[in-house]
């Protein structure tokens, strides 16, 4: 297990310097974004904004690419069922990922993942079922893994992740309102 994990993570599909306006230093950053054409350019643009702001680097489901950025690790989503990443050598290097039940909970602990983002926590469009908070703490009580809660997250409902067994969680859309740098997941690093 990686102890110097963060207490949150950003998913980006694209460059938002609103993001890195910031000060809090326990974020990193995950670029997931599977259709665009100037990828290795925006890339490049997050890993520079990354360094510079110390923030951890992870990329979707593309291993090569990952270590081509000198990202800090790769995040595997759910539905990568391929234990193509469990012979990784390269040291220092971080594998996190996705599930949104106990069957994809072990596949990714096979697949020698740090941390999962059990999701979705909370209601979103896109998905009729989403965990609640008992469910949720019934699957991070019966796995030994790092768990981090993802999915529906929003200002209203960001006080009841403190009831959750998790050792941070991710956002995509919370971090998209501007201005980004101002929300209340910004503001302090003793939330967790």
């Amino acid at each position: 297990m990686h102890k110097n994990l963060p207490n949150s993570f950003i998913f980006l599909d694209k460059y938002n310097h609103q993001i890195f306006r910031n000060n809090n230093k326990n974020i990193d950053i995950i670029y997931r974004n599977y259709c665009s054409k100037q990828k290795e350019k925006e890339l490049n643009k997050i890993a520079r904004a990354c360094k510079r702001k110390r923030f951890m680097f992870f990329i979707s489901n593309n291993i090569k690419l990952a270590i081509k950025m000198r990202a800090d690790g790769i995040y595997i989503p759910s539905f990568n069922k391929l234990q193509k990443f469990i012979n990784i050598e390269k040291k220092n290097f971080i594998i996190i990922g996705s599930a949104h039940n106990q069957k994809e909970i072990k596949e990714k602990i096979i697949q020698k993942c740090s941390a999962i983002f059990l999701s979705p926590i909370f209601y979103v469009k896109k998905s009729k079922n989403f965990l609640n908070l008992h469910k949720f703490n019934y699957l991070a009580n019966n796995n030994k893994i790092n768990f981090f809660a993802l999915g529906g997250i929003n200002e209203k409902n960001f006080r009841k992740l403190k009831l959750l067994k998790i050792r941070g969680f991710a956002g995509i859309t919370i971090f998209k309102k501007k201005p980004a740098y101002k929300r209340p997941v910004f503001s302090k690093n003793n939330f967790f």
